[in-house]
């Protein structure tokens, strides 16, 4: 029997939703496309955001010699269902942000959970024929005119070997079909010592003429896996048993003609746990089965908005991102329910457990998309954050920020309220005062109104500090969140204090040079200031003092009014987009610009809609095409992103800005009007419910917006709307 790891601290956990749709089956390749889809699913291509970004012109620089790349999109091209525990793609390279880069010629292994930025890589194995190569490991080169995915699928040939792959899979189960070329010499390599998380243990036992299991420890979590073969095996070569450099590889009788099929099950509980999904998510069903099941649940996911008129890429754009935006968080609890707490311990529950959002990122709007066309799912990832709290004492994030509070107050006034919204909110008064826990510094934050930086003579962008200035900012915005839930609940004292707060984002603002900036303890400002130059977590996280400075998107007219007014906030605004980016100022996850403002990152991406609060749309409408048509599907194979997707929030950026309804600010739940790329656009929303989006007249500035055939007063729509149904009538010259 195998020895069973020991377990470290593991990641937080949720599940996801079941969909039934017929539709006909994935057809023969184009370029890398699935053709003969269902009506929706045919516009969705996996391999959106895979393509490099290396142009200077793209990326506002000349990526230094020692870098593999930019970061482009860091997103995987291979099937998964919503959500999915298993996400089976393939690996050109470990170690690498996607694990996968388009221009990659070389496939190392396919393996069975992703991400969607830092790919997890767990579970990589690779069919072959023969020895390892020439270099001493086993890798096959591959045509891309071979490589062929839509959603739930992935196939190609590899080369070197001559083996046909295929792969499908359900919500915990990876389904292979490798077709060999010659019929003898035939193996399965498992590498589980590789990943791109650091793997510190593993192992793997026959258990039958045809089913192997094993595990793969990590230093965050171990998987589980039982894999059942379409024919009886040779035997199990397995070796180095839990070293760094060791693998396992399953031979294969001689003679063999028919497709082999792998069927592996996964679970982060137990073998026993990874046995069940198997059985009861596969089972006997055929590769053709599984594969239809995929794209009926993708089909049905991806009709919830239907879109008329636009351009054939705008189309392939918005499903592309509409299908990328339901990828992560990731399903982690099992069929019977059971799931590894934050503690490690098993646990069962009566929800589904998912990993913790990427909330830096996807709390603008990703998680906002989900918790309106997959409410049940959403329910169920704030319960597990709830669950994380319990345990902790302190609702998680993700990176930087607290924005749980804007996910899970947003998310609460849609209508999710099949939670504890209570004892969350306890927790998240917690975050909000109590030191040590999700929010770093925060009574310095609350003593001082900001979080203060310290002077460095030579600052560079890798120069360590607190990011002061963007947790000012972001602590501020997420007390207005937390502030939204105060009211509701009817706590008067904290709302109060928490509307307060959400002030502070003014105690960084510069008025001598109208920017955002490091403030010393002393009160006074930082002396070596450079707007233009980037900085991971000195004074900024991951940005300039141009790309913060408009934030406060809970309140927008008090920051017009800290510039000085209408006019001086549209000049500072304009000369965002025209001061031209320093060439010389790289920081690698830092591009695709628009003078100062950056699309490749999160930070500023609320930004191109300020103008509205000066009475100004025609101004956004203008920045928000440029910026859909230059920085979505770039690149000589126009898969290109402007920056990493970062688990879907690229991607939901666009389908919301496509559709001209923005959530501005991710704590209310309101949108703001923008004009539509599509004549048309329906979403159909779980409750049965249509909310339809027109577009009336020729010209793409802004003149008045109707809701229900009466005009709006202002720029935004209610959440109401979406949740009853309507008709917003967006009427342009």
């Amino acid at each position: 029997m195998l020895k069973r790891p020991s377990y470290c601290l593991l990641l937080s956990a949720l599940a996801v939703f079941s969909c039934t749709k017929t539709t006909p089956p994935a057809g023969t390749a184009n370029g890398g496309r699935s053709e003969k889809l269902g009506s929706h699913l045919q516009y969705a291509n996996p391999f959106m955001g895979t393509g490099p970004l290396n142009d200077p012109k793209d990326m506002g620089y000349t990526t230094p010699p020692d870098w593999r790349g930019a970061w482009a999109g860091l997103v995987f091209p291979g099937s998964s269902l919503p959500n999915a525990m298993v996400q089976l793609s393939p690996i050109t390279e470990f170690h690498t942000g996607a694990g996968f880069d388009y221009e990659d010629s070389v496939i190392v292994a396919f393996a069975h959970t992703n991400k969607g930025h830092w790919n997890l890589c767990h579970l990589p194995v690779l069919p072959v024929t023969g020895a390892a190569n020439a270099k001493g490991d086993y890798s096959s080169r591959f045509a891309k005119k071979t490589e062929t995915a839509s959603p739930g699928y992935y196939g190609v040939t590899l080369q070197d070997y001559g083996v046909q792959v295929e792969l499908t899979s359900t919500l915990r189960a990876g389904f292979h079909r490798y077709r060999f070329a010659q019929p003898d010499n035939r193996s399965i390599v498992f590498k589980l010592a590789q990943s791109n998380e650091r793997v510190s243990n593993w192992a793997m036992e026959k258990v039958g003429d045809a089913a192997v299991q094993g595990f793969q420890e990590t230093g965050r979590q171990t998987v589980f896996f039982y894999g059942m073969l379409s024919e009886p095996m040779q035997n199990l070569d397995v070796r180095g048993p839990g070293t760094k450099d060791g693998l396992a590889v399953l031979h294969l009788t001689n003679g063999g003609k028919k497709p082999v099929e792998l069927r592996v099950g996964i679970s982060f509980v137990s073998i026993e746990n990874a046995k069940q999904n198997l059985a009861q998510e596969i089972g006997s069903r055929s590769f053709e089965q599984v594969r239809r099941a995929a794209a009926d649940t993708w089909e049905t996911m991806l009709a919830r908005v239907d879109v008329k008129g636009g351009t054939p890429k705008q189309k392939e754009m918005f499903y592309s991102c509409l299908y990328r935006s339901f990828l992560w968080p990731a399903l982690r609890s099992d069929l019977n329910g059971e799931y590894r707490d934050t503690k490690g311990n098993v646990v069962k529950a009566d929800f589904n457990y998912y990993t913790e959002p990427s909330l830096w990122d996807t709390y603008r709007n990703k998680d906002v998309l989900m918790s309106m066309l997959a409410p049940e799912a959403s329910t169920d990832v704030i319960k597990s954050l709830h669950d994380v709290g319990k345990k902790t004492g302190f609702i998680p994030t993700f990176f930087h920020g607290d924005h749980g509070a804007a996910f899970i107050a947003g998310a609460y006034q849609r209508g999710l309220t099949n939670f504890d919204v209570q004892d969350v909110y306890r927790l998240l008064l917690r975050n909000a005062n109590v030191e040590g826990g999700t929010r770093p510094h925060i009574q310095e934050y609350i003593q001082k109104g900001y979080i203060a930086t310290e002077e460095a003579p030579n600052p560079q962008v890798e120069t360590k500090g607190k990011a002061g200035v963007s947790k000012t900012l972001e602590y501020a915005f997420d007390d207005y969140a937390v502030a939204q839930l105060a009211k509701i609940l009817k706590d008067t004292a904290n709302y109060r204090t928490l509307m307060a707060r959400s002030k502070n984002y003014r105690n960084v603002f510069d008025s001598g040079t109208n920017f955002m900036r490091g403030r010393l303890a002393n009160g006074q400002w930082v002396k070596n200031f450079n707007p233009e130059y980037p900085y991971y977590e000195y004074m900024y996280r991951e940005a300039n003092a141009w790309q913060v400075s408009f934030f406060a998107p809970h309140d927008m007219p008090g920051l017009v009014k800290l510039y000085g007014g209408p006019q001086a906030f549209e000049a500072k605004l304009d000369s965002l987009f025209t001061v031209p980016w320093n060439p010389s100022y790289i920081a690698r996850n830092v591009s695709g610009f628009i003078g100062q403002y950056c699309h490749g990152n999160q930070p500023d991406h609320e930004t191109p809609f300020s103008y509205y609060f000066i009475d100004k749309p025609e101004k956004s409408q203008r920045r928000l095409d440029e910026i859909m048509e230059r920085f979505y599907g770039m690149g000589k194979n126009q898969l290109g992103y402007s920056g990493m997707d970062d688990a879907g929030e690229m991607s939901a950026w666009y389908v919301f800005s496509s559709t001209g309804l923005y959530p501005f600010s991710a704590a209310d739940a309101r949108y703001i009007v923008s004009v539509p790329v599509f004549d048309e656009v329906q979403w159909h929303m779980p409750g049965g419910k249509t909310l339809t989006v027109k577009h009336t007249g020729t010209g793409r500035n802004l003149r008045s917006i109707q809701v229900n055939g009466t005009a709006n007063q202002g720029y935004f729509v209610p959440y109401a709307l979406f949740r009853d149904g309507g008709e917003v009538a967006v009427i342009t010259q």
